[in-house]
């Protein structure tokens, strides 16, 4: 299993495992990792589980987040030296939000030959079951834990046409659900839970709905994505058009103060503003949040 045969060197193999399902493992990724000689991964105790299933007796190392500095250098020297390695992670593809950046930077640095072996990822799975646009979208990661990032990163995100794609954590998703309605309005959305396994559950509807469901009851459990529609083209272009021509963010402020010195609260203030001023209300925060970063630069 030899790609460098000139100089050599190994060969930095980047191996999806399944999300749940073993079965969805392909069968050149059950052969590289029999074939290399070493493989790296995230928690060797997840990893064992995976490779016993399939009688898999390579050697293993750990590498996370809090040791990947030191690891890639040591992975680096062995690939050097000849061995073929593979790193994954717990579950899907490695850097996907999870490590492993700086080992493929430093096998780049070295000129290692890398090799992608594809497979399951969480969030291309749930955007194809979704039933919202796959054309284009823009995957966020993991949205701020803090109420007050999340919102403001929602807005800065509220003009993209895309499919908004995020991973959340289940004690946060009726959070980020209902945060989400508030900055970018009631769109169609979906959240998809344990994906593969013998619980998955994909829930669509609109962000309000959701919302409402999802803070009924104990949170949910699994790893769990959440995808919502991009904004509307025709809507977009009004809102960026009337921004420009007619509307001005001091203006939206000024008016907001009003409002605020008439006894609303800022919520209902922008609401309100938003709507004397033809804003749609995410473009509205969007300017807000816009002008509060500005000032506290």
């Amino acid at each position: 299993m030899r790609h460098n045969t000139v100089d050599m060197t190994g060969t930095l193999y980047i191996v999806a495992t399944p999300i749940g399902n073993l079965e969805d493992i392909t069968a050149r990724a059950i052969r590289v990792l029999r074939e290399v000689e070493l493989i790296a991964c995230e928690d060797t105790r997840r990893t064992k589980t995976l490779l016993n299933h399939f009688g898999i007796k390579t050697r293993t190392l750990s590498y996370h987040e809090h040791n990947e500095r030191e690891r890639a250098a040591e992975l680096g020297e062995l690939l050097d030296e000849g061995k073929d390695i593979a790193i994954v992670s717990d579950a899907g593809t490695p850097l996907i939000n999870d490590p492993g950046f700086r080992i493929v930077n430093t096998a780049l640095e070295r000129g290692i030959t890398i090799v992608p072996i594809p497979g399951p990822t969480a969030f291309v799975a749930a955007l194809v079951a979704s039933g919202l646009p796959s054309d284009q979208f823009f995957f966020g990661g993991f949205l701020p834990a803090r109420a007050n990032a999340r919102r403001a990163h929602l807005a800065d995100l509220a003009a993209i046409q895309a499919t908004l794609v995020f991973y959340e954590a289940p004690h946060r998703i009726a959070a980020a659900l209902r945060d989400a309605l508030e900055v970018l309005g009631n769109r169609k959305a979906a959240v998809a839970r344990e994906l593969t396994k013998i619980h998955e559950e994909i829930s669509r509807g609109n962000l309000g709905e959701l919302a409402e469901r999802f803070s009924q009851g104990p949170s949910p459990r699994g790893e769990i994505v959440l995808l919502i529609r991009g904004i509307r083209e025709s809507t977009s272009s009004l809102a960026n058009s009337t921004n420009s021509t007619q509307l001005s963010t001091p203006k939206l402020a000024h008016r907001v103060r009003q409002l605020e010195g008439e006894g609303f609260d800022s919520k209902t203030a922008l609401k309100k503003a938003a709507r004397e001023l033809g804003l749609k209300r995410a473009e509205a925060y969007r300017l807000m949040v816009a002008q509060k970063n500005r000032r506290s630069k």
